[in-house]
């Protein structure tokens, strides 16, 4: 990613988890598509977003649950591309104990940042969408 002022960021919030599993891809797709278009790109997890980024998780969760093509793609599909595009994976703390999770059962890469820090990165992105 270039770091010059004139970077174009987005940072994309992730409140929905397991249990609606067809919002769950979407964040990340279009997380790296602007990455691609070398956009600072960031997913915020709250709320019941975590619950998507537990280990073993994402390699058992299928966003279209059946159709022409069986089940598609798994979630880890989705996250891997993203992330391979420098997507950086972003939780609330206070998410992780409304889900019983904890920090050693995310996927690694995740980054813990607190409501200071993401109220300063949505304040500076060029947009931020919510899922």
């Amino acid at each position: 990613m270039a770091d010059d002022d004139d970077t174009r960021s987005v940072v994309y919030i992730q409140s929905s988890g397991v249990d609606t599993p067809q919002r769950a891809a979407t964040p990340f797709f279009l997380a790296a598509t602007a990455a691609a278009m070398e956009w600072d790109v960031k997913i915020y997890f709250t709320i019941n977003g975590p619950t998507l980024l537990k280990k073993g998780v994402a390699e058992n969760l299928y966003v279209k649950k059946d159709g022409k093509n069986g089940k598609g793609a798994p979630l880890s599909h989705f996250i891997e591309q993203a992330r391979d595009l420098g997507v950086e994976l972003l939780c609330c703390q206070p998410s992780l104990d409304l889900n019983d999770l904890d920090y050693e059962e995310l996927i690694d890469g995740v980054k813990m940042i607190g409501g200071a820090a993401f109220n300063s990165l949505a304040a500076k992105a060029s947009a931020v969408v919510c899922f």
